[in-house]
């Protein structure tokens, strides 16, 4: 298979965190049947806060303050405050744990879609870390859950443009996107699904000094589905950002992911022999179900992803990072790929490759 490749991106380092509050999926189902009383009668509906297979949910604020209704400004309010604590939070470890001082960072990419912050979020840890002052901002909003890997390769083309030290942030608190007394379909199923959290990483020239990579960026791939702008993605309304479920996606994932990830790999020259590991946002279980179908995948491939979703829910571009790290966890060696799928509809893939064996040995 060969080393990792001299001249490509480094990840340095890997953070991710929650929000202080918490709760019980059984609480939050408990708390959906009050909320919305009409779905919430109909049994067949309530199971899908058992169905999707998650067991506690990290929360911007206590169980409590979703069962009262809040205006968009008010939800907004604790979004920034909320969005900008985790960031700092998150982004001071990933720069400790990669050895850079937050002078010499050259550039900051910051994903979200779930709140509203001008300036934007990176603006505001420039001031908050003192970043150089001169460093390139990009922030990115609006990609939703496939957010967290096309980050990612941003990120990665940075360091290939010469931005030697590149700081990337993504945090989304979904959990404020409920719309109290709302009783579509889509909104209760968010209300099932949606949490709260974020991830803080560096990525670096490969020749710049600090801690051994965690792995190794290689292509990217990302693509957009014709005619699919309804299948996912907010209707803002007076309440606020209100999610649109509109089509079948883990049949979408079904027909489509097998040459989608295909054509990816071959950008870089790769096949699918060539991977060991699969790093796959969980947006819910039966899009791993479809994913695993569409590629064959061995049964026990997609752990790590259900492993997330189960304690923490789905955290729209955040959770394919902290898919990354439980699977780091388990020293993973050679070529990987990291997917997620969002708005649009759209798919992005990132092509990876963890250190070999004796590396930082």
């Amino acid at each position: 298979m060969g080393a990792m490749s001299s001249m490509a991106p480094t990840v340095r380092s890997l953070v991710t965190g929650t929000p202080p509050y918490s709760a019980a999926q059984t609480e939050v189902r408990a708390a959906a049947a009050e909320l919305f009383p009409r779905l919430g009668a109909r049994r067949g509906l309530l199971d899908v806060f058992a169905n999707a297979q998650i067991e506690t949910r990290p929360l911007s604020r206590p169980l409590a303050w979703y069962r009262a209704p809040h205006t968009f400004p008010e939800k907004n309010a604790v979004f920034v405050e909320e969005a900008r604590a985790l960031c700092l939070r998150l982004a001071e470890g990933a720069l400790a744990q990669a050895e850079i001082a937050p002078g010499d960072v050259d550039a900051v990419v910051v994903v979200n879609t779930s709140g509203i912050s001008t300036p934007s979020l990176d603006a505001y840890l420039i001031e908050a870390l003192g970043l150089r002052r001169h460093a390139a901002r990009l922030p990115l909003w609006g990609l939703g859950c496939a957010g967290g890997a096309a980050g990612l390769a941003r990120a990665a083309d940075l360091v290939r443009a010469g931005y030697r030290r590149v700081l990337y942030v993504a945090v989304e608190l979904c959990s404020l996107t409920l719309i109290a007394g709302d009783e579509s379909k889509s909104n209760f199923v968010g209300t099932a699904l949606f949490s709260d959290g974020g991830a803080a990483l560096v990525v670096t020239a490969p020749d710049v000094p600090g801690p051994p990579p965690l792995l190794t960026l290689h292509g990217a791939y990302s693509t957009l589905i014709e005619d699919s702008e309804d299948i996912m993605g907010w209707d803002v309304v007076e309440d606020g950002l209100k999610v649109r479920f509109s089509r079948d996606i883990p049949a979408l994932v079904r027909a489509m992911m097998q040459d989608n990830v295909r054509d990816a790999l071959e950008t870089n020259g790769w096949t699918r022999a060539d991977l060991g590991t699969y790093v796959v946002h969980p947006g819910g279980v039966k899009v791993l179900d479809a994913y695993e179908e569409a590629l064959e995948l061995p049964g026990g491939t997609l752990d790590a992803s259900r492993e997330v979703l189960r304690r923490c829910g789905n955290m729209s571009s955040a959770t394919v990072l902290f898919v990354l790290e439980e699977i780091l966890r388990g020293q993973p060696r050679g070529r990987g790929l990291l997917s997620a799928m969002g708005p649009g509809f759209s798919a992005e893939h990132v092509l990876v490759e963890f250190p070999a064996a004796s590396a930082g040995a």
